[in-house]
């Protein structure tokens, strides 16, 4: 258990789910994990579950409280890591949401992973739920990382991981503007990022989705993944120094598919796990699927 003794990491949306797998995986390596979650109630839960099922301490489990939509909450979060550590090592940005109200059984009836889905049968949109979406997959990862790059910059082993999905690759973006923009792995940056999600949700709002080229349906989730995508090259090109790094998990089975996915929680850990712990000489920028690196396409 004391393969990486001295590395500190925060896991986002950790009470659950692949982050809970990713906190297990790192803190039986020796890793001190801070774990958290919007629910105070349900993160100290998670916390005790770990500790009792793998026999951790407080020295490498701790949990803290958060919610990646509230700047207040990150720097609260931020100060506790500063004053309790002095640093970062590894930043998990696991949190997110669909950005969709599923038809459960139609979705679990659907052969998703298999065989080609038509979501317009299972999947109900609107704005308020896109905005949601928005905030919590791509600009919620993004206020993450603005505010603990202090910290990480005082790691000598920093590294981010975007738990991204594959259903944000480039292909599910129709030809136009926006898809431009973030194929653009040469010159694409933050502000480039961030004006295709303004375009994005003001499109949305007005209802211009397929005129203006936008995918059709789960729209949200397709754009706020392809977003962190695009951010994921873009600050990684800024900051060299850092391993900063996307990857899907795979299909797996958890709250937010409602069970409908096919790997274990444990399967699905396994790729950000390892993107947490990459060597020095490993890839930054970079899209993985699973443990293997892959294209943004």
């Amino acid at each position: 258990m004391a393969d990486f003794p001295t590395r500190v990491t925060v896991v986002t949306g950790a009470n659950k789910g692949i982050g809970f797998g990713i906190c297990k995986l790192l803190a039986t390596k020796g890793v001190t994990v801070v774990l958290t979650a919007r629910d105070e109630k349900r993160g100290l839960e998670a916390v005790r579950k770990l500790k009792e099922e793998e026999g951790l301490s407080n020295d490498n489990l701790v949990f803290h409280q958060l919610e990646v939509t509230d700047a207040g909450s990150i720097s609260t979060l931020v100060e506790f890591v500063r004053a309790e550590f002095g640093k970062l090592d590894i930043l998990v940005n696991n949190a997110g949401v669909p950005g969709a109200t599923m038809n459960v059984e139609a979705l679990q009836n659907s052969g998703i992973g298999q065989r080609p889905v038509d979501w317009s049968k299972i999947a109900t949109e609107s704005y308020e739920q896109t905005e949601y979406c928005m905030n919590i997959n791509y600009y919620g990862a993004k206020r993450m990382i603005e505010a603990f790059l202090p910290l990480l910059h005082l790691s000598k082993f920093p590294r981010v991981v975007n738990v991204s999905s594959s259903m944000g690759k480039l292909m599910f973006l129709p030809d136009g503007w926006a898809k431009g923009v973030l194929s653009d792995g040469k010159d694409i940056t933050e502000e480039k990022v961030k004006e295709v999600a303004h375009e994005y949700l003001k499109d949305y709002k007005a209802g211009l989705l397929e005129s203006r080229g936008w995918p059709k349906d789960l729209s949200a989730y397709k754009v706020s993944k392809a977003l962190l995508n695009g951010y994921t090259r873009a600050i990684a090109k800024k900051h060299p120094n850092l391993r900063i790094n996307c990857v899907c998990p795979g299909f797996v089975k958890t709250d937010i598919n409602y069970n409908a996915g096919h790997l274990t929680i444990e399967e699905g850990a396994e790729g950000p796990t390892m993107l947490a712990l990459l060597p020095d000489e490993g890839p930054t920028g970079a899209f993985f699927s699973r443990t293997q690196e892959g294209t943004f396409d």
